[in-house]
């Protein structure tokens, strides 16, 4: 049944919607010109829609996956709806009349306290925003800075990272680290549109950008207006986001600066500390030209080893070697993140906290690989087990049923009567010999956690 459904989806995802070769005067350029603008492409909208893009597009919102926007569609239901619905939603698209849906308000805590708020598109509007980014993304992306690596094809955070390592090796030991306050949630329309009009000729994916950024938020049953911001949730806002600050990227190149840009984490290394003042002027100057406002509780000027950038922070090895560590922050929030899994009030099986720190832990590993810090992972390791080895005393409860499971795991007798008779004290007796030898190392391996020390 479900690939019926998709071919007849992609029967409804015709070549009615490709940009015919032989209308106008002569075919649209797709090639852009050494501004970044769009070329004299009037016919964007038609590539956007046109049947192998529409496709590329479904394929990747069903990769992605994600909940449903206000309207309640799943991923799921996106093909079934377009067999239906495509035609129609596509003439609107043509005709420049598609009216975007609200986007879902989604909490999320930040680590330091607060929420950041997400805005999540329906799955349909997800799908078009896809469509758009996919025909936007290779006609700007090669204008943009070799020093801007968020959310950009071939590049990571770890590029950014790695390029600000590589800064403060060649001796630019100072750093005008600025932070930017709830950057997405006050993107000023006029500002974007007015950079975006200067790359796109096409007024319908013009008109529908300016759509999706005053598209409503629902909240609390309610649809709220929204006058400024680009939600984050939608695939078209990181591209938004690199539009807007590569005017910043680009006087921070005509002067000469050594930086390293993801997304609005920015960073600018200099020699010195009066340099790296002057740095810091200019970017306030450009952020205020932008209508962005610079955070100054968190903005400062410092040596490169004392900030943290993109999670990292760095330390000087024996022979001045620059090296990676997980920042102190950092740490601090996997940590909390790693409590609330093992929480002793949970009630969940060992295995079902193990597959929960599984999941986690995997992705925190692989982001912070660049650490060259195996003792602080060695530590943290043995921290990581003994939080398991507490959640397991806390089901056990009672004394007498510690005393049997450890007996049980080959525990001698005084031992097990050791450990059984402060079973209670689930953290400290978490420590006691007795625990090591019933749930040792190869315990956890076995359950799948992975050790952060080591490849």
């Amino acid at each position: 049944m479900r690939q019926k459904a998709i071919e007849q989806m992609e029967l409804a995802l015709d070549d009615r919607g490709e940009a015919p070769t032989s209308q106008c005067s002569g075919e649209a350029s797709t090639t852009p010109h050494g501004d970044g603008r769009s070329g004299d492409d009037h016919r964007l909208m038609e590539r956007g829609v046109g049947r192998a893009n529409a496709l590329a597009a479904l394929k990747r919102v069903r990769q992605n996956q994600g909940g449903p926007g206000a309207d309640g569609m799943t991923v799921e239901e996106l093909s079934p709806y377009l067999v239906t619905h495509w035609e129609h939603i596509r003439e609107q698209l043509l005709a420049g009349s598609y009216q975007p849906q609200p986007v879902r308000r989604h909490d999320i805590p930040k680590p330091g306290g607060g929420t950041r708020q997400l805005g999540i598109p329906t799955v349909l509007d997800r799908f078009i925003q896809q469509c758009l980014l996919q025909v936007l993304q290779p006609q700007f992306d090669p204008t943009f800075s070799e020093h801007s690596h968020g959310f950009r094809p071939g590049r990571s955070a770890h590029d950014a990272v790695r390029e600000a390592q590589r800064y403060i090796q060649s001796g630019l030991r100072w750093v005008a680290d600025v932070d930017l306050a709830k950057f997405f949630d006050r993107v000023h329309h006029d500002v974007l549109m007015e950079r975006l009009s200067r790359r796109i000729v096409d007024g319908r994916v013009l008109g529908l950008i300016r759509r999706y950024l005053v598209a409503g938020v629902l909240a609390d049953g309610a649809v709220v207006e929204r006058h400024a911001g680009t939600p984050q949730g939608g695939p078209l806002s990181p591209l938004l986001a690199n539009v807007l600050l590569d005017e910043v990227d680009k006087t921070l190149e005509k002067r000469g600066l050594a930086f390293a840009r993801y997304a609005d984490d920015l960073n600018v290394y200099t020699g010195s500390r009066r340099a790296a003042d002057d740095a810091m002027a200019t970017l306030k100057r450009l952020f205020a030209r932008l209508r962005l406002q610079v955070n100054e509780a968190k903005s400062t000027v410092a040596r490169a080893w004392e900030r943290k950038f993109l999670g990292y922070s760095f330390w000087v090895a024996p022979g001045r070697v620059i090296r990676y560590r997980v920042a102190p922050a950092a740490l601090a929030e996997m940590k909390d993140r790693v409590r609330l899994i093992t929480s002793r009030n949970g009630g969940r099986s060992l295995t079902k906290v193990a597959e929960e720190l599984r999941s986690y832990l995997t992705g925190w590993k692989r982001y912070f690989q660049l650490a060259d810090t195996p003792r602080i992972f060695s530590d943290l390791d043995e921290w990581l087990r003994r939080r398991r080895r507490a959640v397991q005393l806390k089901q056990w409860k009672r004394g007498t049923t510690a005393y049997r499971e450890l007996r049980a795991r080959g525990v001698p007798d005084r031992v097990a009567r050791a450990a059984a008779a402060h079973a209670r004290r689930w953290w400290a007796t978490a420590a006691h010999g007795g625990l090591q030898t019933a749930l040792p190392n190869s315990h956890f391996d076995r359950l799948g956690v992975p050790r952060l020390a080591g490849r």
